[in-house]
């Protein structure tokens, strides 16, 4: 019988530069060279199974990222971790193996929010004294920009998918939604503080490294965050 299981890696250096498409092909060569008895697709052009939770943009690194695949059999999750990573470039690790309950949802379809890190680089702070405005800026009870929708620009209030943020020295850590149905990227929280402080921070500007992601297993009034490693069990 088949088992579902979801690998937790880090990304990092030079490898942060590579697109979703191209951490995919990486991980195919990588299973085959770990010799890792994944399930393949049926059909005509049979492809490995495989699915990934909220690809990370270029140019950003991460310790928490994940990948769910479905094998034939599965080595413990130990070993499983030591032959992915013997098979690895410098720049992505993997950090953890596990097994998911049977009919679990995809890690894609279970995104809902996002621990993050942001600084700036050394030398691109907006101005003296950023940490106070900042602070002032993510208490107000609306935070509005102007979005592009289908039909067309409307204004939206980004506050309620910022969950909540700290701010020590240069160090902005914040947790915010994240999903298919509400996605705050860190860049656009501090693109808007830039244009209520009347200065423009370029993307550029920012060194952005994810820490965690989790699903909601709460209600719409409620959250109840758990990781995306923690759905799984360690397979000894």
């Amino acid at each position: 019988m088949n088992t579902n299981i979801r690998v937790k890696f880090r990304k990092y250096g030079c490898l942060k530069f590579i697109g979703h498409l191209d951490v995919m092909r990486y991980f195919q060569k990588a299973i085959r060279r770990a010799d890792i008895a994944i399930c393949y697709s049926e059909g005509f052009s049979p492809h490995m199974i495989m699915s990934f939770a909220a690809p990370l943009g270029v140019g950003l690194t991460s310790d928490g990222e994940y990948m769910d695949i479905s094998v034939k059999s599965s080595p413990s999750s130990a070993e499983a971790v030591k032959r992915l990573n013997e098979v690895m470039a410098e720049g992505i690790d993997v950090v953890s193996w596990r097994a998911l309950p049977e009919n679990s949802k995809n890690a894609m379809s279970i995104v809902a929010a996002a621990d993050y890190e942001v600084r700036f680089r050394e030398g691109c702070g907006p101005f003296n004294g950023w940490q106070e405005k900042l602070g002032e800026f993510l208490e107000l009870s609306q935070i509005c920009i102007l979005k592009k929708t289908k039909k067309g620009v409307q204004e939206t209030d980004i506050r309620p998918w910022l969950y909540n943020y700290t701010i020590e020295g240069d160090v902005i850590s914040m947790q915010v939604s994240a999903g298919s149905v509400h996605n705050l990227k860190p860049e656009l929280l501090i693109g808007s503080f830039g244009d209520w402080a009347g200065v423009k921070i370029p993307v550029s500007a920012l060194l952005v490294h994810r820490k965690e992601i989790y699903a909601d297993q709460g209600t719409e009034e409620k959250h109840s965050l758990i990781s995306l490693e923690a759905l799984g069990e360690e397979i000894g």
